[in-house]
């Protein structure tokens, strides 16, 4: 076989920069597709006890009955609107992707929609072993986004030009402070499920002293 023939031979096997965008494309739709659709659950999953709530009297106890409901909601909401972000940022850089994305981009989607069954468990019972395992899901899922922030970051073929460094000391403290605000309840909720519960809220103020940093 010639070397010209060699040549159309692989250009014919070889995806082009065209089917690469629109699968890219395709990529980042179905991921804020999972993103959207885990989010909108999230407020299915709020339920009140079992009960008759006729009386305006008794349907506005039985509302504030459920604040681990509503705290749950709302820390499931920011920490998936902050890892909408974080993906939505990170694939800006990307002009293609491989296998390996695809996997870790996967692990990641699979988790996010995974969020409001333990979200229901905060919910309705709100003990040691929901509040675990609400926590292990949030830490995993901060660690897939670090593995994808450093696969991306790193040296490859997924960005004609390495991202900033800024924007990557951004993504890591983003997922890196969900890994350690959500991996420190773990051990507070052998002592308190409460206080493991509230102690979620320290993603506020971590969040706005990264925002300060020049690099945040």
């Amino acid at each position: 076989m010639s070397n010209q023939s060699k040549t159309t031979s692989s250009k014919s096997t070889s995806p082009s920069e065209a089917s690469l965008q629109l699968g890219l494309e395709r990529l980042v739709f179905f991921s804020d597709a999972v993103f959207a659709i885990a989010i909108t659950l999230l407020a299915l999953e709020i339920r009140l006890p079992a009960g008759d709530f006729t009386d305006d009297a008794a349907l506005w106890q039985a509302l504030l009955a459920i604040p681990d409901a509503y705290l749950a909601f709302a820390i499931s909401f920011w920490v998936i609107a902050s890892f909408w972000l974080g993906h939505h940022r990170l694939f800006l850089h990307i002009q293609r992707y491989d296998d390996r994305l695809l996997l870790l981009n996967f692990l990641l989607l699979m988790l996010i929609a995974f969020i409001p069954f333990p979200t229901t468990l905060i919910s309705e019972y709100g003990n040691r072993t929901a509040t675990i395992f609400y926590a292990s899901t949030m830490v995993a899922i901060g660690l897939i986004m670090t593995l994808i922030t450093l696969y991306v970051a790193g040296p490859g073929k997924l960005t004609d030009a390495p991202p900033p460094g800024t924007w990557r000391q951004r993504s890591l403290m983003r997922a890196l402070s969900v890994v350690f605000v959500f991996g420190l309840s773990i051990g507070i909720a052998f002592i308190n499920a409460d206080w493991a519960m509230y102690s979620w809220l320290l993603l506020i103020p971590l969040t706005l002293w990264r925002r300060r940093r020049p690099g945040g």
